[in-house]
């Protein structure tokens, strides 16, 4: 192997097990990868540690780049090595299949979660985050900083990247209305920034934007008394948490329609508060969360979607789209 190759080895196994586990293009990625990338790899782990559901096979490989620049390294790399590969952040609004993901899984988490106050002007201060920060993160930063215009994401899973994709919002607000850009990055490592204009962000979505990863994100915030910033935000995150269950979730399972009721008052009315399939369940506090109860599969929750979808659509003519993203799951994904 190259000698940039760095074995990493799981609860004490020795590397020469470690390395009987690797997939068969782990040889040819170790001793090419040298020329672009000289990081570690966590081989043949469970998902299941990487999803806020608590579910999912193995992947073969993750990398956790740092920064953009290792990012678009990494995959320039892996495109020219031909190796499957996807990018994920927080595993919050995720369902990965039981058999588990092929490649390599680029996890965007704490290396790639820098803030920075890069101009104030006027009544405007804007900040530059990476994909990788949290957005409970983001917000005790704005917190400390006294910068308001974020309190509506308090309690919101997930990560700026994550946030900035599906349009994330509650009660009338949506990133969307604090961003001013995003730096955009395609799967051959190429990326460039580009103006919130561009992209015609709807509803739980960066509109027509076709493909590509958001990066890095800047938003345009007020400055603003600290304690007032905490006590709003506080007062959100209680109302929040007192209406979700506490059992292993993802967040809103589905889109609201574009008219009508909510999802959830949809479910509801259809009787299937509590319903199970496995352990997987419609939550009885809002029947808009599909929990794991303790044991659940990630096929148990997919079964659970469809049931869900099929008795919603047969009371009230309605398809309830998924707003969680699957992978592994061929065709459903």
């Amino acid at each position: 192997m190259g000698a940039g190759a760095r074995v990493w080895q799981e609860g004490g196994m020795s590397e020469e097990v470690c390395r009987a586990r690797m997939p068969a293009w782990a040889d040819v990625f170790n001793d090419e990868m040298i020329d672009f990338w000289s990081g570690e790899v966590l081989w043949d782990q469970e998902m299941a540690r990487f999803t806020t559901y608590g579910v999912g096979g193995r992947a073969e490989a993750i990398i956790f780049p740092s920064g953009i620049k290792e990012l678009a390294q990494l995959l320039k790399g892996i495109k020219r090595l031909n190796i499957p590969c996807r990018v994920i952040g927080s595993g919050s609004n995720l369902l990965v299949a039981d058999q588990g993901l092929p490649g390599i899984t680029l996890i965007l988490g704490k290396n790639f979660a820098a803030i920075e106050l890069i101009d104030e002007v006027a009544d405007k201060v804007y900040v530059k985050v990476e994909a990788g920060c949290s957005l409970g993160r983001l917000l005790n930063w704005c917190q400390d900083q006294g910068l308001s215009g974020l309190e509506f994401a308090a309690g919101i899973p997930g990560t700026v990247g994550g946030a900035l994709v599906m349009n994330a919002g509650v009660a009338g607000w949506e990133i969307s209305q604090v961003v001013t850009s995003i730096t955009v990055m395609d799967e051959n490592g190429d990326y460039g920034v580009k103006d919130v204009a561009e992209f015609h962000y709807r509803y739980r979505s960066w509109g027509d934007q076709p493909g590509g990863l958001a990066v890095e994100g800047v938003f345009a915030l007020q400055r603003d008394d600290k304690t007032a910033i905490k006590e709003r935000c506080q007062a959100l995150l209680a109302k929040r948490k007192a209406r979700q269950p506490k059992e292993a979730n993802c967040g809103s399972f589905f889109q609201n329609p574009a008219q009508g009721k909510t999802a959830g008052q949809l479910i509801e009315e259809a009787g299937l508060k509590g319903v199970a399939v496995g352990g997987a369940m419609v939550s009885r506090e809002h029947a808009n969360f599909l929990v794991n109860t303790g044991a659940a599969t990630a096929q148990d929750l997919l079964m659970l979607m469809q049931l869900v979808q099929n008795k919603v659509k047969e009371r009230f003519g309605v398809f309830l789209e998924p707003e969680v993203k699957m992978l592994g799951f061929g065709d459903k994904s």
